[in-house]
């Protein structure tokens, strides 16, 4: 069990309810919607249970409960007493090794079974419709029908009881009722007329029953081809490692290492965690984690991911990050998120699903009534009420939105986006203006020190007490100053005290001195006149230079300047022209000065600037864009970012930003580029439209084949059939989302 939110007083974080577990259950027995949503009902009961969503398509439940100690065993008995089975998953809602393929190898030989004991019904069908006679006679009819229905069939006798049990329907109910039906009149008839050739339909009974079970086999695999992206990410972590102690190497379980351990990966390795390379140097393929295609050169001090591919370099690794802290350990739940979230249109289908089934039931009484009064012989009638309940099983209805949702997540997270819920899928899919975040989102977020002067002190005292105040920021403009003091060999004072202070800068206290450091707005605030710098300091801004000033908090006297430049990452450009070509409208808000904003912005072509905004100014301006009619996307990388990241309609983080952001987004890109904005977008739009297109096809099937049935015009053979082919044609159709590719590459 693991908990679905944190805690957390921070108001930016999206999603900050009361601290909330979620177990996860793997179900069985189901095969609709309406069985899907008798789950759900079973489990939402529970007392305790905040919510539910069972998942068709991987056979899975996500509950979400209140108490921690709430025994699984209660959900597995509320499952059971609704007529289906339950077990326990202790981690992801996939499994890597896929120990339901056994279960399809099982369906597959009930398949194998009955096709062969059906084949003599084909070949006899074929006999009658060229020579009028039968060649299999009615006895050996009834003994090749009833092993398919005892062998084959009996799958659906367990199900479909637990319906009825619990007071409702499912496709098994139906497709018994019919099968047994046309299996018990055939016998019936049989027995009573021995010696004469009555109308018998053992092969409608063999026939459906077979070719649904073709049905389920095509289903089954082309499941599993939907989550094919998302097991090859759960299939990366290796399971040992090699672990160096004193210089003496041994393999040890992965999951067995912990933060600080070092570990030796070897040419051609998948390596096993999180780290830091401490020796050594290779290229490193991380395609499967950011979708990245070229592999990336690593060397001393350089992050490496768990799970990406080691190339000829022989490497020494320090762990940083073991088990759910890792990388792949939180897109997997990301994605595990997007897999057990809700698309709001799915509501829809379950208020249909959980009526369906009593609809369809009727329609087949209507259908014998109807045909009865018209003066058809009762048997045929009641074939008639077999087709219709055997077209009507609502597969397709279930399968439409889940298959698709699986395809469309794991495409974008083996292209390197993580979408974490499905409600952001359907948003990102009419996005009409994107918000950025200016340092280290539009631009690289690794500034250089470009220029430095109006000192007090000298010029290398002057970096280092600045840089020594802000030796515990991981703001992009403080590491710039610290990473030049250290590569000029100054050594730094550890603070006493240390504030940032969010949008404007840094507070803090050397051997009892106050310090700040920060922006124009900062400066004012404390008194500082820093009017004497503005010529020189303009100039850097200009150029598109970030300038923080230094002062003295005591003595209200300005320490000096520096002009730190970031420049706008190489994809940009691509990033925005690609919005403006698809009538997306872009804004970047940043807290610099509108000279720095100017000079970035006209640099990779956004128009629509907004200067020396604060965090909650930030706010202010998604607020308004979304009180204009606009749906809005924010993207972003920092703390400051967060509150934004959560009021947008669709929040998109930067994987290189902080965790704050990460966790208030709805979208996290896993590598440093905008293009993947305009490709979220994309591929959300693909996936909603592949949702609308399998819900059209579903509904479509029923309303255009139950008319059909009811008027005789569908055999129940045909009816199985067709209600096998709408299933697998919903299923293939969400499949073709697999083929989708990332623009950034």
């Amino acid at each position: 069990m693991e908990p679905s939110t944190s805690p957390s007083s921070d108001p930016c974080v999206r999603g900050t309810p009361p601290l909330r577990w979620r177990h996860s259950l793997s179900i069985g027995g189901m095969t609709c919607a309406g069985c899907a949503g008798r789950v759900e009902k079973a489990l939402t009961a529970v007392d305790g249970v905040i919510g539910a969503y069972v998942n068709l398509a991987t056979d899975h439940a996500s509950v979400t409960v209140q108490d921690r100690n709430l025994p699984e065993i209660v959900l597995v008995r509320a499952v059971e007493n609704a007529g289906f089975t339950a077990k326990k998953i202790n981690d992801h809602l996939l499994d890597p090794d896929d120990h339901a393929y056994s279960d399809q190898q099982r369906l597959r030989w009930r398949f194998l079974i009955a096709a062969a004991l059906s084949l003599p019904f084909v070949v006899d069908m074929g006999f009658m419709f060229t020579s009028g006679q039968m060649l299999v006679t009615p006895v050996a009819q009834w003994v090749l029908a009833t092993p398919v229905l005892i062998i084959a069939g009996l799958q659906f006798l367990r199900p479909a009881i637990g319906a009825l049990l619990a007071g409702s329907g499912n496709m098994d109910l139906l497709v018994l009722l019919g099968t047994s039906a046309a299996y018990g009149l055939s016998a019936f008839n049989v027995i009573m007329w021995p010696s004469e050739n009555p109308p018998i339909y053992f092969e409608a009974a063999a026939l459906v029953t077979t070719f649904i079970l073709l049905g389920k086999v095509l289903e089954a695999r082309a499941k599993r081809a939907t989550t094919d992206s998302i097991r090859a990410l759960m299939r990366l972590k290796p399971e040992t490692a090699h672990l160096l102690v004193s210089g003496v190497e041994s393999t040890v379980r992965a999951d067995a290492l912990a933060p600080g351990d070092l570990i030796a990966v070897r040419p051609g390795e998948v390596i096993p965690m999180d780290g830091v390379v401490v020796q050594g140097e290779s290229a490193v393929d991380e395609a499967m984690i950011s979708g990245e295609n070229l592999p990336i050169p690593k060397s001393i001090d350089a992050p490496v991911t768990g799970g990406s591919l080691n190339g000829a370099g022989y490497l020494h690794i320090r762990v940083t990050a073991v088990g759910a802290d890792t990388v792949l350990a939180r897109m997997l739940a990301m994605v595990d998120a997007a897999l057990t979230s809700k698309a709001p249109v799915q509501q829809l289908v379950d208020r249909i699903a959980a009526v369906f089934v009593p609809v369809v039931v009727g329609l087949a009484v209507l259908t014998i009534i109807g045909w009865t009064i018209y003066g058809a012989d009762w048997q045929d009638a009641l074939i008639n009420a077999v087709s219709v309940l055997v077209i009507a099983c609502p597969c397709a209805l279930g399968l439409a939105t889940p298959t698709a949702v699986m395809a469309g997540t794991g495409a974008a997270a083996r292209n390197g986006i993580l979408i974490k819920n499905v409600e952001a899928l359907e948003s990102t899919a009419q996005i009409q203006t994107v918000v950025f975040d200016k340092t280290g989102t539009i631009t690289e977020g690794r500034p250089g020190i470009e220029g430095l002067g109006g000192f007090e002190e000298n010029p290398d005292e002057f970096l280092r007490l600045i840089a020594s105040a802000q030796a515990g920021s991981e703001h992009p403009i403080a590491t710039a100053i610290i990473t030049e003091a250290k590569s000029q060999g100054l050594e730094l004072i550890p603070p006493e005290t240390a504030q940032a202070l969010v949008g404007r800068g840094f507070r803090a206290s050397i051997n009892g001195r106050g310090l700040i450091i920060g922006n124009r707005v900062l400066m004012a605030e404390m008194g500082i006149d820093i009017s004497a710098t503005e010529q020189d300091t303009q100039a850097h801004e200009a150029h598109g230079a970030t300038v923080v000033w230094a002062g003295d908090t005591s003595s209200k006297t300005l320490l000096g300047w520096i002009a730190v430049a970031d420049p706008p990452r190489p994809t940009s450009s691509d990033a925005i022209a690609q919005l403006h070509d698809n009538a997306v409208a872009t804004l970047m808000l940043t807290g610099d000065n509108h000279r720095t904003a100017d000079a970035v912005a006209a640099r990779i072509g956004i128009y629509d600037i907004a200067s020396e905004v604060p965090p909650e100014g930030k706010v202010d301006r998604v607020i308004a864009l979304q009180q204009d009619g606009r749906t809005v996307a924010m993207v972003g990388d920092g703390i400051n970012d967060a509150p934004a990241l959560a009021t947008a309609d669709v929040g998109i983080s930067m994987g290189s930003g902080t965790d704050v952001a990460m966790a208030s987004a709805d979208i996290v890109l896993m590598r440093p580029d905008l293009r993947l904005v305009p490709d979220a977008m994309d591929i959300s739009k693909l996936t909603v439209r592949k949702i609308r297109q399998n819900l059209f096809l579903a509904f479509a099937y029923n309303v255009a084949a139950l008319p059909l049935a009811m008027l005789g015009v569908l055999t129940p053979v045909i009816a199985g059939a067709a209600m096998a082919i709408s299933s697998v044609s919903v299923v293939t159709n969400a499949l073709t989302l697999k083929r989708w590719r990332s623009s950034a590459v």
